[in-house]
């Protein structure tokens, strides 16, 4: 199995939670033909996954790669997030969880939500 992501921080965040047997290969932007053709000789087999980001960039990717690989699946972030690098691990655990990978995911990694954004306690 092989994730085809954007960029290096996407692979990072997805490489935490997801154990080395689950293969993750980065575009690094819009990929041109040899990168293209490194990317198909290196999915070789490999049921592949297509997770980009929700943007224009990210969508115009999952296109060329959707073209060279007709049958991969698809993993979606939602709109508002940014990126993949910048979605919630609970959120990126759901995805792959859909996508049947539960059993190569690390619980253990996922982090709690930022507590920046978790109300703090009323000093009465």
């Amino acid at each position: 199995m092989v994730i085809i992501v954007e960029g290096k921080n996407d692979k990072t965040q997805l490489r935490r939670l997801l154990n080395e047997e689950i293969d993750i290969i980065c575009t690094y932007g819009t990929p041109g033909t040899d990168r293209l053709e490194r990317i198909k000789r290196a999915v070789g087999g490999q049921d592949v996954m297509i997770f980009t980001d929700n943007d224009p960039s990210g969508k115009r990717i999952r296109g060329i790669l959707s073209d060279l690989f007709p049958d991969a699946e698809h993993l979606y972030t939602r709109r508002g997030y940014a990126g993949v690098e910048g979605t919630p691990d609970e959120y990126l655990v759901q995805q792959l969880e859909k996508a049947g990978l539960e059993e190569w995911i690390d619980y253990s990694a996922i982090r709690e939500p930022n507590e920046a954004y978790e109300q703090p306690p009323s000093s009465s």
